[in-house]
């Protein structure tokens, strides 16, 4: 659901820069109470992978695929305030590294698929959660699946407020919301699937199962209890580096082979705009004739995964670093 340039008016696509910039200011903030020597290179992980199953795009109806956003992933993986920290260092080198969302639309492309599948996504599945304690992949998988709807129907909103070209508002986001309710079950099923699998290897890594702990309950001797802080999430035997190395090694698998095989159909955004006849005003993007642009002839998306994965590792680094200092 990139979208690019042209889309949206300059008041618009501004406003919704100074919104994204805030959003990512509050976050970097914010993700000091997240990050830990833990976090920090998960964060790193978290966001090359998502970057690789975003590639793999899925047919959702005829002549339409969807692909992975990841907010609610990340949210639940690494936390939420970390999730947009990666979600906007995703987005940041698709447009700039591979002409893949427009510059100009920068900050609509961090607000809608980073900051609001984020909320949206962690949202949820705090709920659900709270609803149904210990039901983390389920969680995930309804985190995931409503993250996706919403985001597109918040792009709907502000296509039609900030649009260059009119529509009708009810017409288009019943279409998106549509597809995109499409699209956002096989998100559900990538991110129930993706939590599961680090639950069962090292649960500890799992931000939100982390936040589920139970209070720890002391009994006296008297019988009188105290309920202390929670007790820390259940840790898997063995050191970290062979979980990132195994999860990198994965993500690698994604970008540098199954990525070929994912459909060529467009995805929920471009075949809606063509069907609701905007589709004309995308510009063209000014970095797109470069080597890399569209993920290049070959090797590009494998190069992605090595800019995010530094990238987010050094953002996440940085800001653990802070949280240090200041402790």
């Amino acid at each position: 659901m990139h979208v690019p340039d042209g889309f949206f008016n300059a008041v618009t696509s501004i406003s919704a820069g100074v919104v994204a910039a805030a959003g990512v200011a509050v976050c970097l903030r914010g993700a000091r109470r997240e990050l830990d020597d833990r976090t920090a290179p998960m964060a790193g992980l978290v966001a090359a992978f998502v970057f690789a199953v975003q590639m793999l795009n899925f047919p959702v109806a005829a002549g339409t695929s969807g692909h992975l956003l990841g907010g609610a992933l990340a949210a639940i993986l690494v936390g939420p305030y970390t999730g947009v920290l990666c979600m906007a260092v995703v987005l940041l080198v698709q447009g700039v590294f591979f002409a893949d969302g427009g510059l100009t639309a920068l900050g609509v492309n961090i607000t809608l698929m980073g900051i609001v599948t984020v909320l949206a996504g962690w949202g949820v599945f705090k709920l659900v959660t709270g609803l149904a304690r210990g039901q983390v992949v389920v969680a995930a998988f309804l985190a995931a699946l409503v993250s996706v709807p919403v985001s597109a129907l918040a792009f709907t909103l502000l296509f039609w407020i900030g649009g260059t070209a009119p529509i009708d508002v009810g017409t288009v986001a019943a279409a998106m919301g549509g597809v995109h309710l499409l699209i956002g079950i096989g998100e559900g099923l990538i991110t129930a699937a993706t939590v599961g699998a680090v639950l069962a290897v090292r649960p500890d890594l799992v931000y939100g199962a982390g936040r589920l702990a139970k209070p720890l309950v002391l009994r006296g001797a008297d019988g009188g209890t105290t309920v202390g802080e929670p007790e820390p999430a259940p840790a898997a035997p063995g050191a970290l580096r062979p979980f990132l190395l195994g999860g990198a090694g994965v993500t690698l698998v994604l970008a540098g082979l199954v990525s070929f095989f994912a459909s060529s159909s467009p995805d929920g955004l471009e075949a809606v705009a063509e069907d609701k006849g905007f589709i004309d005003q995308a510009a063209d993007h000014l970095f797109g004739s470069w080597a890399l642009a569209d993920y290049g002839e070959v090797g590009g998306i494998p190069v992605g995964v090595g800019l995010v994965l530094v990238l987010t590792g050094a953002v996440a680094y940085a800001a653990r670093s802070r949280n240090q200092i200041r402790a």
